[in-house]
Order: structure tokens, then sequence, then C-alpha cells
């Protein structure tokens, strides 16, 4: 009876231990998924942790980057200004010179058109005095010159150029000649006649047979018959013409204010 006694508790006492063993290996299980569990937990909080400390990098670089941008702006800003403000002065003093020559440049045109009008006055009556070669072209440029005068779309700078251009020619006429046909009234008869104007010291006509010469008289302002010069007039024309070189000439001249 004691042995069964004995045998029992030994059964009961090996399944005691057996659940104890069970129960310990239980509580192991749960507390190693605990610890795994928090350690996930641990590592997900030190990642979001590392998460928002790179965010937090990366907006303290962007924003250095954008101080950075910023300052580079404001140098060149600062540069461009100083830029500005020294155009600016010198458009104001270009402003103030050009203001002062339009000051003048009205003085200069009241008294400009005036000294046009008596240039051109002169050179009208230059060319009704003077011997009467290319009359009706010289002419046509005085009366141009004044319908010029009365245009407001031409400018004073462009008119002055234009008196200007009309004495150079005239003056050129001085020192070239020429030669060119026109029609004259001679004794009744009028008839073309080959013209040879030599500077404006001479003008002299010949028909085409040579028969006739003569000069302008610009004393007695008219043509005179003048047979004195014919060979000379007649190799003056020839030279005129380029049919032969130039050489020397004796033709008659007549001397203002007398014969």
């Amino acid at each position: 009876m004691k042995r069964c006694i004995s045998n029992s508790r030994r059964i009961g006492v090996a399944l005691f231990a057996t659940g104890l063993i069970a129960a310990s290996g239980s509580v192991v299980a749960q507390t190693v998924d605990q610890v795994l569990e928090a350690e996930n937990r641990r590592l997900n909080l030190a990642q979001q942790s590392q998460e928002r400390v790179n965010n937090i990098v990366e907006g303290t670089r962007s924003l250095e980057d954008q101080y950075r941008a910023i300052n580079k702006e404001t140098d060149g800003l600062k540069v461009y200004n100083r830029l500005m403000t020294a155009q600016t002065s010198g458009q104001e003093a270009v402003l103030e010179d050009i203001s002062l020559s339009m000051d003048q440049v009205d003085v200069i045109n009241r008294q400009i058109f005036p000294m046009m009008e008596r240039m051109i006055d002169g050179l009208e009556q230059s060319v009704s005095l003077d011997v009467p070669f290319l009359m009706e072209e010289r002419s046509d440029r005085v009366d141009n010159l004044r319908a010029i005068m009365e245009r407001s779309d031409v400018s004073v700078a462009e008119k002055f150029r234009k008196v200007m251009e009309a004495y150079q020619i005239e003056n050129d006429y001085g020192s070239s000649s020429e030669w060119y046909t026109q029609s004259l009234t001679l004794d009744g008869a009028t008839r073309s006649y080959n013209i040879l104007r030599i500077g404006r010291i001479g003008l002299y006509f010949q028909s085409d047979d040579t028969k006739i010469t003569g000069r302008w008289d610009n004393n007695a302002r008219e043509w005179v018959m003048d047979n004195s010069a014919r060979s000379d007039i007649r190799t003056g024309l020839r030279m005129a013409k380029q049919l032969i070189a130039p050489e020397l000439i004796v033709i008659p001249v007549v001397a203002a204010g007398g014969n």
C-alpha cells in the first residue's frame, strides 16, 4: 500500500514538473516574442528618428542653399544698382546737354534760316549776272532750293546741305570746260550752235559748218559775231568733245567792266 502511494506521488511530481516545464516554455516563448517585438518597435522608432533627422538635415541644406542663392542674388542686385545709378547719372548729364543743345538749336535755327535765304538770293543773283550757260538747269536748282526751304518734312541740316551743294556746283563751273548745243538768234535768224564754255571766263559759239563763230559779251549781255578766233574755238570744241588731246588755244576774253 505504501508503495502505491509512493508511486502515485512520483507520478504526480513528474506531471507537475512536466506542467511546470511546459508553462516555463510558454513563458519563455512569450518573453522572446515580446523581446523581438520590442526590438522591432525600437528599430522602427530608430528608423523614423533617422528619417526625421535626414529630413531636418535636407531641410537645413535647402535653407542654406537658398540663403547662399539669395546672398548671391543680393550681391548681383547691388552691382546692378551701382551700374544703374551710374548710368542714370550719365543719362541725366546727357539730358542736360540735350536740353542745352535744343536751346542752342532754336537760336541757331532762328539765325540760319535768314542766312540760307540770303545765300539763295545771292546764288540767284550770281546766276543771272553770270555768262548764260546751262541757264535752265541752274535756274531750276535755285527754284528747288526755295521750294525745299518751305517744306516741313526736310530737316534744317538737309536744307543747309542742299544750299552748300548748289554753291559747290557753281564753284566747280569755274574750273571746268564743256560743250553743248543751244539755239541762238543772230541777225534775225535762229539756228542751233555748238557752245563752248571755258570756266567762267568765256562762252563761245560756232556753227557746224564753222562759217559762223562768236562769243558772249557779258558787259553788253549779248551774243556777238567774232571770227578772229574761229580756228581756236573749233580746236576748243574738239578738246571739249575729247576728240583731241588738250593743247594751248588763244581766244578773246572780255574783261569785266570794259572791252
